[in-house]
């Protein structure tokens, strides 16, 4: 039987990235796109003065994120050094005070 090779070190050490926490205001370094990532799993993302332009739900695995549009549209991002990479957008979290 021949098993499949961890993908990462940790699995290879018998356990997975624990999922880090994404809920939020993130926000790109011009204010323009701002993207809410709500405890449900939904998200609300504002483009500009244009709120809601787009919702949907995320799912978070590890440091990476899956949405899908309530369009059907489907999208990625990862989370490196506190910093979110959302296909071509850097988002920031916004301060929490």
């Amino acid at each position: 039987m021949v098993r499949n090779q961890p993908s990462r070190p940790e699995e290879a050490l018998g356990h997975m990235p624990l999922d880090v926490d994404v809920v939020g205001m993130w926000v790109t370094a011009d204010g323009h796109i701002r993207q809410e990532l709500l405890p449900d799993g939904r998200y609300d993302e504002a483009r500009g003065r244009r709120s809601s332009a787009y919702t949907g739900r995320y799912t978070v695995t590890g440091s990476h994120i899956d949405y899908v549009d309530d369009t059907g549209f489907t999208a990625t991002g990862d989370i490196r050094d506190g910093v979110l990479f959302h296909e071509h957008l850097v988002l920031y979290k916004e301060d929490q005070a």
